[in-house]
């Protein structure tokens, strides 16, 4: 099991969204992917849901969006990201 960081905190639209589903989709069983923005990313969340992934949104304070991403079909990864971002929280 493994996290999958994709940091596209820097890069312009579409982007962010294009390499975040590509990434999502090739996840292996057992990984999770954290993606960093530098904004709320409202056109992902839509998009994950009709590939049957599970989500987890946490902002910073510095405005700063982390966004876990899993396959549905795999509990461990999701049990993964919910302990990642639990730790994020923190």
């Amino acid at each position: 099991m493994a996290e999958q960081l994709l940091d596209v905190s820097e890069m312009e639209p579409p982007e962010p969204l294009v390499l975040t589903l590509a990434a999502a989709e090739s996840l292996a069983t057992g990984d999770y992917l954290h993606m960093i923005h530098r904004r709320f990313p409202c056109l992902l969340f839509d998009n994950l849901d009709q590939r049957r992934c599970g989500y987890l949104k946490r902002e910073a304070a510095s405005g700063r969006f982390d966004v876990y991403i899993w396959s549905l079909d795999d509990p461990d990864a999701e049990m993964q990201a919910r302990q990642a971002a639990e730790q994020l929280s923190a």
